[in-house]
């Protein structure tokens, strides 16, 4: 009896296991300062040191929090602090436990790389419909949907891979930069191909590949000249991540008595009559059973999104974020988010997604607008979606639907308030993404209309952006059905594949005809000064055309978009104001040499014309 409880009182306590400690790794020379966050059982009993000590690097202060699984360690970098392999000692008197943490050398460079401007033209991919590059990752061990290509609503098998080995027939379409759709890991059950419902802020799904291998694929297309912008998600991470059932505070997330979800009634953060409560509602409530919403207003969970952005930044060699669902953020600490990652990297752009037809809403977003209440967003781009509402709308009105407030005209409408915007060069067009119903699809396959909006999308101020497969005029398989089935397999992106669209030679009628009046306007704009920097003048008509010039100093650019049915001769004395000295100009899609004074355009047609002044 003595001898058992003798023993028992001597047994040894189990093995510490540190879970997760984030982020990864950090970079002497960074101003943000650096916290970790450590996970493991009982962890909050201990104590951390940092070895070797007198090398710039120590631990300032520990911090525990609410639940007894974490810490948050406060580490001083000096500035002229040895790179290197560091051990973190975590001790509780009895047990000690060493964890090999690496602060490494920055890049030379890094915090002056160069972002995405109007000189870019931004692809849209969904990668999991983009081209399966790696069939062995179609399905793995470690997440729960597996892949099924034959529903619409479920995993294809898309992969960072398959962008990989199409990277030229991108770079050849003439994008300068790629928004990819959300590649961190989502391991919901079902529909996780979408990716925004992240289960790990740190870990690139497996089904899509690896942190490396999304590393190589910014290289690669860097070698291209092709930027990469990245998409995240602060808002909301999924209820399958791993801190959700254990997390570190009581307010890490948004908790109601019972499921409450967001009012989406972001007009409460500038509305003067709104109630406390709808704000709250708004800001607080969940973006879907599965999204747990995330609260800013925890200086932790701020600061973790914060190095979490900067680590993505610094690791890969990113050039920009894509943030969804901006508003629903708690607009103060997502204005410090902004601010924190443009301190770190003063040329980055960030571009907010803030789906709002109200043009003053949306100008209240972006940095250093005039907001009467002070606020400001510090992000630096958003999305153009009054813009993006009108060209649509105008495509649905040709022919005798336009006039007074339709067809054409709802597009000089917008642009009319231009006026409002305190930046108009940091601002996404777009006339579809992967949440709007195919272009191909409003247009009805009209092959005509489908180029009026590459015709607009590559000539007005702002920085144009394009799904993927509207420059072949994909269309949805079955609309009736959302989101899924407009979010198309590419054709030749599967082993298998009946067609080949990658390859141009495949191309046929209305798809080639779209492709190769894409590709020439993309390709053209690259180089052109006067359509990235260059000022707008419009002119009004009821007729159902649009007339506008880009110009500068040096270049004049005329476009006439004719959404009629019926061939027009352009009015050219009615722009003398700019148009009076401008008498021979160069067709910018055929070559050819235009005499405006006679010039017609047909119908559903758009005449480029560029000028050397």
């Amino acid at each position: 009896m003595f001898l058992a409880v003798a023993l028992s009182a001597t047994a040894a306590k189990p093995k510490f296991e540190l879970r997760h400690l984030e982020p990864l790794s950090w970079w002497v020379g960074m101003n943000m300062p650096l916290q970790l966050m450590a996970n493991g059982e009982g962890i909050s009993a201990f104590d951390v040191d940092i070895l070797p000590a007198n090398q710039g690097v120590k631990v300032r202060a520990v911090h525990r929090a609410d639940s007894p699984n974490y810490l948050f360690i406060d580490v001083d970098i000096a500035p002229d602090a040895v790179a290197g392999d560091y051990t973190l000692r975590f001790s509780d008197g009895k047990r000690t436990y060493d964890r090999s943490y690496t602060i490494a050398s920055r890049e030379e460079g890094s915090r002056e790389r160069k972002s995405f401007t109007t000189a870019d033209f931004v692809y849209l991919i969904m990668p999991d419909r983009f081209a399966n590059g790696d069939a062995s990752n179609d399905s793995t061990w470690n997440t729960v949907e597996k892949v099924n290509r034959s529903n619409p609503g479920r995993r294809h098998g898309g992969d960072i891979q398959g962008i990989i080995d199409h990277l030229d027939y991108i770079a050849d379409l003439g994008a300068t930069a790629i928004w990819s759709t959300p590649l961190l890991l989502d391991d919901e059950n079902g529909a996780s191909y979408h990716g925004y419902s992240c289960s790990d802020y740190y870990l690139i799904d497996p089904r899509y590949g690896s942190n490396d291998l999304f590393k190589e694929y910014v290289e690669e297309c860097h070698k291209r000249d092709l930027k990469v912008i990245m998409d995240i998600v602060p808002n909301h991470s999924s209820t399958s991540h791993w801190w959700y059932n254990d997390q570190p505070f009581e307010d890490w997330t948004h908790q109601w008595g019972k499921y409450t979800q967001s009012n989406w009634t972001f007009s409460t953060n500038m509305d003067f009559n709104a109630s406390a409560s709808d704000l709250y509602q708004m800001e607080s409530g969940w973006f879907d059973r599965t999204m747990a919403d995330m609260n800013l207003d925890n200086p932790y969970l701020l600061r973790y999104f914060q190095q979490w952005a900067i680590w993505w930044i610094e690791f890969s060699g990113l050039d920009g974020f894509r943030v969804d669902t901006y508003p629903y953020n708690e607009k103060m600490p997502m204005s410090e988010w902004c601010k924190a990652v443009m301190d770190e990297y003063p040329n980055f752009n960030i571009v907010g997604e803030v789906w709002t037809a109200s043009i003053p809403q949306l100008a209240y977003w972006q940095g250093d607008n005039y907001n009467k209440d002070g606020f400001n967003s510090h992000l630096k781009s958003i999305m153009d979606f009054p813009l993006h509402d009108a060209i649509r709308a105008a495509m649905t009105e040709g022919g005798d639907k336009g006039g007074w407030g339709k067809g054409m005209t709802r597009i000089y409408d917008v642009l009319s308030h231009d006026f409002v915007y305190h930046d108009l060069s940091n601002m996404m067009i777009m006339a579809g993404n992967h949440d709007t119903d195919r272009v191909g699809d409003v247009v009805e396959g009209d092959a005509r209309r489908m180029k009026l909006v590459a015709a607009m999308l590559c000539t007005m101020r702002g920085m144009p952006q394009m799904l993927y497969g509207d420059e072949l005029m994909f269309r949805s398989t079955d609309r009736s059905k959302g989101h899924p089935t407009l979010r198309v397999d590419f054709p030749g992106g599967w082993e298998g594949d009946k067609r080949n669209l990658f390859d141009p030679a495949e191309h046929k009628g209305d798809e080639k005809d779209v492709f190769d009046y894409t590709r020439t306007l993309m390709n053209w704009r690259k180089s052109k000064e006067v359509i990235h920097t260059g000022r707008t003048l419009h002119f009004i008509d009821r007729d159902n055309t649009y007339a506008y010039f880009r110009y500068n100093d040096d270049e004049v650019v005329f476009v006439y978009i004719n959404n009629s049915d019926d061939e027009r001769t352009v009015p050219w004395q009615r722009y003398s104001e700019i148009s009076a000295d401008l008498k021979v100009g160069k067709d910018v899609v055929t070559g050819k040499s235009v005499d405006m004074s006679h010039a017609k355009v047909a119908p559903a047609t758009a005449l480029i014309v560029e000028f050397e002044r």
